[in-house]
């Protein structure tokens, strides 16, 4: 399983470790990834994922996971994610607005 961020995309990135006298020590950084099972309002079901605590955090900010898969771009987003996109594309397509 690849350790990368389902809806942002993050994955490992490679660096330094820097000590006091300057010497560096090949290191990976690696996301602080969580198995979370988060709701779909539109679907009416939940989905199991594997995301950062970053995108966790933004699910929450933008208003719930369909509303950050509306706005999020094709590129980051895995195979899952992009599967559940279009179904939420469809769902909200189908119902009718209703006019306020």
């Amino acid at each position: 399983m690849a350790r990368r961020c389902e809806l942002t995309g993050k994955a490992v990135q490679v660096g330094h470790l820097v000590s006091h006298s300057n010497h560096k020590t090949k290191c990976r950084f690696l996301p602080n990834l969580c198995n979370v099972t988060l709701q779909s309002d539109a679907l009416g079901k939940r989905v199991r994922l594997r995301v950062t605590a970053h995108a966790l955090r933004s699910v929450e900010h933008r208003g719930g996971l369909d509303a950050f898969l509306i706005k999020a771009g094709e590129g980051d987003l895995s195979q899952t994610a992009r599967l559940l996109k279009r179904e939420i594309h469809k769902k909200l397509a189908e119902t009718p607005a209703v006019a306020a």
